[in-house]
């Protein structure tokens, strides 16, 4: 588990490979990772979006963003926190994911980023 505070909202990850998959007769490996989003701040937060860079031992570079994650967008009182599970494929064994929630505080009114740490995502066998 990885994990990390940015302006009071904790971060926590854990990743976990799934097995292979072939589409279009390609082979991906397939993971999939947990994320625990804590406010341990005083105030009332949203999360509004997401942006992702995910990268693989072949050089591979994939940036996402969009709105919310898994379709949501919660609302974290302090105290709270929001549990979600999803995936990605890399077409390589070893790769990685970074990035940042853009977040609103409820008070202030105001805009924040919330880092995401690099989390690892490796073949279980790979350490072989």
């Amino acid at each position: 588990m990885v994990q990390q505070v940015t302006n009071g909202i904790k971060i926590s990850v854990i990743s976990n490979f799934e097995g292979t998959s072939y589409r279009n007769y390609r082979m991906y490996y397939a993971f999939s990772y947990q994320i625990t989003i804590e406010n341990q701040s005083n105030e009332t937060v949203q999360l509004l979006g997401r942006h992702w860079k995910i990268f693989d031992s072949l050089n591979n570079t994939e940036i996402i963003e969009g709105s919310g994650v898994i379709g949501e967008k919660p609302i974290l009182k302090p105290a709270e926190k929001h549990t979600y599970k999803s995936n990605c494929f890399l077409t390589s064994p070893i790769g990685a994911m970074k990035g940042f929630y853009n977040m609103i505080n409820f008070k202030t009114s105001k805009t924040f980023k919330v880092y995401i740490p690099t989390f690892q995502l490796m073949v279980s066998n790979i350490y072989n």
